[in-house]
């Protein structure tokens, strides 16, 4: 086959063997790393992260491939002088299997097999005689008794939309002496369509007039493959980080349209001899970027009692703080009716049990009496209250009752403490306890707050106890969202 390149340019120093070695040990092994990784991507179909790793795993592995195949063909063509860019027999030495070896390549589209293959073709525009390389044959399905393409046959077997491209190519070739580098589509006799990139450059007479066309197509049907589906895996993983921002964003606003809008601290009822001052905090999870459906709140009711209630329901996003919100409406609205603590928890049991979206939930709900001093309170698998008084602290001893839409029909105990002016009661969520490696129990979380006392009596209002749990514990990893909200009993006027 004549030369590909221009007949007025000198062919340079063929590459040493050596150096030709080197590259294809390299590329193997650059090859087995990066099959380990890919073996090692998340291959879960749901998750976007994990198919954008793989196909980026799988779109390298291709082009390893490829580059590996070109070397090897490379390397066959230095010993006799032969063409090196005749088709590569997979069985030689240099294709590429899985193993990055000297061995066989397996046939068919598995990934990590040789997928691209190269062959080679020369037009002759003085005797219109075509030559094509035997590996040009088998990538257009085309049986070599039946001859080579002439390049006014050529556009039959390619895509309608590609012709022109094609065509645009060859005419720069062959009247304007351009380089080819352009893809085009071909739909092959058994009905299989293949992606060919191909380059080529005229070859010159004496005269300086085209003679000939040279051209390389190489078979980059499963390259282009794999870039398709990283680019389509990029894409599904920036849509779902869309939709998770705006998740976000949705649940907080619902979050900040439900809890209590007050900040810092705040004291009700208005008047008496004992009234509370209040203050509480939300921190969201350190290990999710998505609200949960934690909530603190606080209300004065129309007998003048007050409603203290912490709560936590399972799952993340918009889905639990709605949740959220028709739970804390139902509660301020069965204790606005004058329903107590056990038997609200009832109501909630049902109303959890009966939703739409299903979910469990655990919650404390206080009703505090300004006018005896006397806190009444049921729970529903949730952690106790905290009672701080003269410099020490304690865990309330809890009622029964289990975790709210867990059981048909379940029953919530009541009972009820005195509470003293000065005292100073601490209600959260379990999420503010149970960090990362601690305790599943929340027990040392627990401990620590208690350890808060003696500061806690020295403590000026309800904020600033606040301000001592969160630096106490803020800073602590935590697997869930976490409520905190303090309410200290007022000394008598």
């Amino acid at each position: 086959m004549p030369s590909h390149l221009f007949a007025d340019r000198t062919a340079g120093q063929p590459p040493e063997r050596d150096t030709v070695d080197a590259l294809i040990s390299q590329t193997r092994r650059l090859r087995g790393d990066v099959d380990a990784v890919r073996r090692d991507a998340v291959a879960d179909e749901d998750d976007p992260q994990g198919r954008w790793q793989r196909a980026l795993c799988d779109l390298a592995v291709h082009q390893l491939d490829d580059l590996g195949a070109q070397l090897g063909q490379l390397k066959e063509g230095l010993p006799d002088g032969g063409s090196p860019l005749r088709g590569e027999d997979p069985s030689r030495e240099g294709a590429f299997g899985d193993g990055g070896g000297d061995t066989a390549v397996e046939a068919g589209p598995r990934t990590g097999a040789l997928l691209s293959r190269v062959g080679t073709a020369q037009w002759n525009l003085l005797s219109d005689e075509a030559t094509w390389s035997d590996e040009l044959f088998q990538i257009f399905g085309r049986s070599p008794e039946a001859g080579a393409m002439s390049l006014d046959e050529l556009p039959s077997l390619v895509f309608a939309e590609d012709q022109a491209l094609l065509t645009a190519m060859v005419t720069g070739c062959l009247i304007d002496g351009k380089p080819i580098d352009g893809e085009f589509r071909i739909v092959r006799s058994d009905g299989r369509v293949r992606t060919l990139h191909m380059t080529g450059e005229p070859v010159l007479d004496a005269d300086g007039c085209t003679a000939s066309m040279w051209a390389v197509l190489r078979d980059v049907s499963e390259l282009r493959r794999s870039e398709r589906v990283v680019r389509e895996s990029r894409e599904s993983l920036r849509r779902q980080h869309d939709i998770e921002q705006t998740e976000h964003r949705v649940a907080v606003e619902l979050q900040e349209a439900v809890l209590p809008p007050w900040r810092g601290s705040l004291r009700f009822p208005h008047g008496g001899s004992a009234a509370l001052d209040l203050a509480g905090h939300y921190l969201p999870s350190g290990s999710s970027a998505l609200i949960g459906g934690d909530w603190y709140d606080a209300l004065e009711l129309p007998d003048g009692d007050a409603l203290l209630s912490v709560g936590d329901l399972t799952g993340h996003g918009v889905s639990a703080t709605s949740s959220m919100a028709m739970l804390l409406g139902a509660l301020r609205g069965m204790a606005v009716a004058g329903i107590r603590p056990g038997a609200l928890m009832e109501h909630l049991n049902q109303l959890l049990e009966s939703s739409a979206q299903p979910a469990l939930g655990s919650a404390v709900c206080c009703r505090y009496s300004p006018a005896t001093g006397t806190l009444s309170w049921a729970q529903a698998g949730h952690p106790a209250p905290l009672l701080f008084r003269g410099g020490t602290g304690r865990a309330l001893t809890r009622p029964d009752g289990v975790l709210l839409g867990a059981t048909s029909g379940a029953a919530y105990e009541q009972t009820e403490v005195r509470l003293l002016p000065g005292d100073l009661l601490l209600l959260h969520t379990d999420g503010l306890t149970r960090g990362a490696g601690a305790d599943p129990f929340g027990t040392d979380g627990t401990d620590r707050l208690l350890g808060l006392a003696p500061r806690f009596a020295r403590a000026r209002d309800a904020q600033e106890c606040v301000r001592m749990v969160v630096e106490e514990l803020g800073g602590s990893p935590r697997e869930d969202d976490a409520c905190v909200m303090v309410a200290r009993i007022g000394e008598p006027s």
